[in-house]
């Protein structure tokens, strides 16, 4: 059964054809700084033939122009993975939130509709996800759509770290608490762990990347998370503020910002974009920082900043750590980033390899001999987890 996932970030889009249950990748497509004027890549890979496509400084609008893309490159009759879209049985995607809905489902009107409905809860992440499905579904009729939720690893988290100091009705009638998200990279992380560990370790799973979440992982299943109920929360992320006063709305209206302002503000132009004034992608904070510009430096350390602050209270409901994981794009590649984190949570017993560091690729650990806590890369694949559950949903 020939199977796509589909994962939307909030500025990248990543494809995989599967043919399930063998695992085997048939095509790739990564598509980075989406939504960008002029600075998108467009990279497409057919795992069948080797033949690659990799394009820079494009200028891909958003996720329906992503995805009509790839489908024009994997149908294509010299090297598409597929001689028709039709051949695709099912469609996995990482969705994001919808209300009532929580870990894997048949994308129903009534799925799309709890989307829609909690699209303020995750404007960026639903819109995309809205308009994916739609510009897949007119590609595949046909086909079983299938979505498993970005909620799902979090659903066991102890009430009392979940709920908000709001009217509890509030929770009773709303849904209002804490949800998370980055299930499919946390929970494909805690799998990795329970096959290398087993059953009984503490961890901390830093997913870093276009949008960043910390969470502790107990024995394979999450306690605690630094999202909270919507994806404007947390660590600060490549344009989203995270974690902020809730009066900061009110006041910035006192000073004459309009609201269409303000929001672009909290979910465009802010996080490490808004600090730096150059990017949120941290490979141009690292080279600017390098050159000498100070707001790119304070960016990143904000970042990490705030990393240390969630691990040091997660380190906490864990009571104690026995390995830290770096995943997702700036995890899995950014040496400057892993050793300032490590560098700031050495009061935890972490003490980082330098040398190791420096030459991790892929799969790696880079602890010291020295370290209490095991250091580890461990490269996130949402995609393979998602493509599973597709697979096996109504089986």
């Amino acid at each position: 059964m020939k199977i796509l996932v589909c994962n939307v970030g909030s500025t990248s889009l990543k494809l995989k054809l599967y043919e399930m249950p063998e695992s085997r990748v048939l095509a790739v497509c990564r598509i980075e700084r989406l939504g960008s004027e002029g600075d998108s890549i467009f990279q497409y890979i057919n795992a069948l033939d080797g033949y690659e496509i990799c394009e820079e400084k494009l200028t891909v609008a958003d996720a329906g122009a992503g995805i009509a893309k790839f489908l024009t490159c994997v149908t294509d009759k010299d090297h598409g993975a597929v001689e028709a879209v039709s051949d695709i049985a099912r469609v996995g995607f990482k969705a994001t939130l919808s209300k009532n809905h929580f870990g894997t489902h048949e994308i129903t009107q009534e799925v799309l509709d709890g989307m829609r409905e909690w699209l303020p809860l995750a404007t960026l992440h639903n819109t995309g996800y809205l308009q994916a499905i739609g510009r897949i579904r007119e590609a595949l009729p046909k086909a079983l759509f299938v979505g498993v939720f970005e909620t799902s690893f979090h659903r066991e988290i102890p009430l009392s770290r979940k709920l908000y100091g709001v009217p509890y009705e509030w929770y009773e009638s709303y849904g209002v608490q804490r949800l998370g998200y980055h299930s499919a990279s946390h929970g494909y992380i805690a799998d990795q762990l329970n096959n290398m560990f087993g059953e009984k370790y503490k961890a901390l799973s830093l997913h870093l990347g276009g949008s960043s979440s910390v969470c502790a992982i107990e024995n394979g299943k999450s306690i605690d998370t630094s999202f909270g109920m919507s994806l404007q929360s947390g660590l600060i992320h490549a344009t989203r503020v995270g974690d902020m006063d809730c009066d900061l709305y009110e006041f910035l209206k006192s000073q004459g910002l309009g609201d269409e302002e303000i929001h672009d503000g909290f979910e465009k132009k802010g996080g490490l974009l808004g600090i730096s004034g150059v990017s949120g992608d941290v490979r141009y904070l690292e080279e600017a920082a390098a050159g000498g510009n100070n707001r790119a430096r304070l960016a990143l350390e904000v970042f990490v900043n705030g990393i240390a602050h969630y691990a040091g209270a997660f380190y906490v409901d864990l009571e104690g750590l026995d390995v830290l994981v770096f995943t997702a794009g700036i995890g899995e590649n950014s040496k400057l980033v892993r050793k300032m984190v490590c560098d700031r949570l050495k009061a935890l017993g972490v003490k980082l390899d330098e040398e190791k560091n420096k030459e991790a690729r892929g799969l790696a650990q880079i602890q010291s001999v020295d370290s209490k806590v095991k250091i580890m890369v461990i490269p996130t694949n949402e995609e393979l987890g998602i493509a599973r559950r597709t697979y096996e949903y109504g089986r």
